[in-house]
């Protein structure tokens, strides 16, 4: 049985009567749901990029619903919105990539072999030249795991090549936690590394298993237009180049340097591991165009009656890969439809709900944030800049295609965090006769993929609500058998469109879950916590005199 978290008897404890009054779930509408669904991912919103004009629609459209929500403006100077300044960069033209081995050169096609980004630090071209390759393992150096892959290496004018997730991952010495995905798996801090070793480039090598996704959204995440937060110094955060190769492009790069990529891998998952020389060099040459854009969180608030100053936060990101590599069938709409109209659509229902209902007693934001998909951008720039202080925000619940392939017996949070916003959501789904499944993939990291981490690492605490995998009819072998199918053949693809055949049947049943837990925050006198072994507790506990006890 799931070890519960509460903070004390009282924290969590409300008279029956008081509950039933203040959060009596209300009837939602599925069809409006999907119809918003079904408005937001059509190509008519050409797949919400940002800076775009599908970013105008989207963001008007949400705006839009906001107000006949009865929400009001919680933006920047009494507006909708939150002004979110970011770097833009597009390769222009097609980039010339190759690499030479022997005094032989091997031509590399962006999107096949290879996937590199616009370059992010500020730089208006790369022309890299002759670059050595040295695989440097999983690309960690984590002094308090006692773990430093480099061992001193001067890398300096050349190519990292790293492996994707932790040491751990097949079975590693054990130092970071097995199978479940640290920080130190995730791509932003490899190439956050790599800037930091003073490369001149990153090749991440893809592998499906690792990665927890297929070579399509590498090549669709990677190969079109790129954003990031203004930085006072982007070549502390990026290097020149960073890309992805293809698995089978790594296996005969060892080889011709005389080396077997399986045995290279077995040694990079022990802490004796030191970098491998690889008798290759690269080079890259492409144009970049950046500039400075402004993107726009959207958000509304309804005002608490009795502490107005408090606020609990409802969040999705309404973005999405806009236009970009055609598929198969030619398609170059990236729709975004579960990933996440879905998540913006149980956003505005729940806004309608509260508009509706009995006014809480906080604050409650309703807050649609942009590139999500380019490295939780949106999230990242409120929670550096709140429009509402993170000292006084009770919770984030966030979702990110929030509902089931069907009706489950269950429901889960991306990753394993132990929070009592949890123990919280454990009880609401027990109203229903749903139970908390742990994330059955804690090695893909996505507790570091979604718009709630941001607020987390700040000591808010904060969940990404998942519908589970438990389906009523076909249990949980048929419910993974579609959370793979999705993630092979639609995630980040063209193919990720509005289906009016989907069945709808968790969406009443996930929206009363997020409601009964976002009302319970709203109108009980509660501050959860994070469990005390989290790394994320110190950072909440300094802001505790903030917070005004009663």
């Amino acid at each position: 049985m799931m070890k519960r978290l509460f903070l004390s008897t009282l924290l969590l404890s409300v008279s029956a009567v008081a509950a039933s009054a203040q959060t009596a779930t209300p009837t939602f509408d599925v069809k409006r749901i999907s119809r918003d669904i079904q408005t937001l991912s059509s190509d008519a919103f050409e797949g919400r990029g940002p800076a775009t004009a599908g970013e105008e629609k989207s963001i008007a459209y949400i705006a839009e619903q906001m107000k006949a929500a009865g929400l009001q403006p919680a933006g920047d100077k009494g507006s909708w919105y939150q002004n979110v300044p970011l770097l833009k960069a597009d390769i222009v033209g097609t980039p010339t990539l190759s690499l030479k081995t022997g005094g032989k050169t091997q031509a590399l096609t962006q999107g096949n072999e290879i996937a590199v980004r616009a370059a992010l630090n500020g730089q208006k071209s790369v022309a890299i030249a002759d670059a050595p390759l040295v695989f440097v393992g999983y690309g960690v150096r984590a002094p308090e795991r006692q773990w430093d892959d480099f061992k001193g290496v001067d890398l300096r004018g050349k190519i990292m090549v790293v492996l994707i997730n932790d040491p751990d991952f097949e079975g590693g010495e054990g130092k970071f936690g097995g199978k479940a995905m640290t920080y130190y798996g995730r791509w932003t801090y490899k190439y956050e590394e790599a800037a930091r070793q003073g490369a001149a480039g990153i090749l991440i090598v893809h592998e499906s298993a690792p990665a927890s996704y297929g070579w399509a959204t590498v090549k669709n995440s990677n190969t079109n237009t790129m954003f990031d937060i203004v930085r006072g110094d982007p070549t502390a955060s990026h290097p020149a180049m960073e890309g992805w190769i293809q698995r089978d492009l790594a296996v005969q790069l060892f080889k011709r340097s005389g080396l077997d990529f399986e045995q290279a891998k077995a040694a990079a998952r022990r802490a004796d591991f030191r970098p491998m020389p690889l008798k290759s060099t690269l080079d890259a040459r492409y144009a970049v165009n950046s500039q400075v854009i402004t993107s726009y969180n959207v958000a509304g608030v309804l005002p608490g009656t009795r502490h107005p100053d408090e606020t609990v936060i409802y969040s999705a990101h309404w973005d999405h890969l806009g236009i970009g590599q055609p598929d198969a069938k030619g398609d170059r709409i990236y729709n975004g439809a579960l990933d996440n109209a879905s998540g913006v659509a149980a956003l505005l229902e729940l806004a309608r709900a509260y508009g509706a209902g009995p006014k809480p007693d906080r604050s409650v934001l309703f807050l649609a944030v942009t590139a999500e998909e380019k490295g939780l951008l949106g999230s990242e720039y409120y929670a550096a800049n709140p429009l509402r202080p993170l000292a006084t925000t009770a919770g984030v619940i966030n979702m990110d295609g929030p509902f089931a392939a069907a009706r489950t017996r269950d429901f889960s949070i991306s990753g394993n965090a132990k929070l009592d916003l949890l123990t919280m959501l454990t009880e609401a789904a027990g109203t229903q006769g749903r139970r908390y499944t742990p994330d059955p993939k804690p090695e893909a990291g996505s507790f570091y993929r979604s718009d709630h981490f941001p607020f987390a690492k700040r000591g808010v605490p904060a969940v990404s609500y998942d519908a589970g995998q438990d389906l009523v009819v076909g249990g949980t072998a048929r419910g993974k058998q579609l959370a793979d199918a999705y993630t092979r053949d639609k995630y980040h693809q063209p193919a990720d469109e509005y289906d009016p055949k989907w069945d709808t049947g968790s969406v009443a049943s996930d929206l009363g879950i997020l409601y009964a837990v976002g009302r319970r925050l709203a109108d009980q006198p509660v501050w959860p916590n994070w469990s005390s072994d989290s790394e994320f507790r110190a950072a909440r506990d300094v802001t505790a005199s903030e917070r005004k006890p009663r």
